[in-house]
């Protein structure tokens, strides 16, 4: 029981702690600069929260993914880490792109939805899936109008794109040591 209330509790301070800004915006900028490091140390205890939540809860299994998911799964991780890298500020390709980092992590969330099928895993991306959505959804409505970003080039694309593929594998085998093979 204590392991789903940490892993809400996380999401709900994750979540809260990025939301603040756009529900109450005239609040925010009243705390000015000082409270980025409450944003930093609450959003570093809401991810503390989540990895013991979710270590701590039992293993509910609602559904068996197939095996051909890992593949599309690492596929996905692949392309969100290179929008989340500085390819869409550097680059050419994602330049037009107005949320690619959050569009990013909505792919990141759905690929591990796809390879776990465990309550807890459901719980906890599906919640940031949910976040990542909610977020884009009230930065439109706050920000209507939008200009893309100079392009970059196609070369910086590449350089950016190797950086994700590097990362993956450290990533991979940081997911290894924890105990999940991530590659198939």
């Amino acid at each position: 029981m204590v392991g789903w209330l940490l892993l809400i509790l996380g999401l709900a301070l994750w979540a809260g702690i990025h939301l603040f800004k756009r529900i109450s915006p005239e609040r925010r900028a009243k705390f000015g600069d000082p409270f980025k490091g409450v944003v930093a140390l609450t959003l570093v205890v809401s991810i503390v929260l989540m990895v013991l939540g979710y270590r701590a809860t039992p293993v509910v299994n609602v559904w068996q993914p197939p095996g051909f998911f890992t593949h599309i799964n690492n596929l996905l991780v692949l392309v969100a880490i290179y929008m989340m890298s500085p390819a869409p500020k550097r680059g050419a390709v994602l330049n037009e792109r107005r949320h690619p980092m959050l569009t990013g992590f909505k792919l990141w969330a759905f690929a591990h939805l796809l390879v776990n099928g465990d309550l807890a895993s459901i719980l906890l991306f599906g919640g940031l899936l949910a976040w990542a959505v909610v977020s884009v959804i009230m930065i439109n409505r706050a920000e209507p109008s939008w200009t893309p970003r100079p392009s970059g080039s196609l070369p910086m694309d590449g350089v950016f794109l190797l950086g994700s593929a590097v990362l993956l594998g450290v990533i991979g085998f940081v997911h290894n040591w924890l105990g999940v093979w991530p590659f198939g």
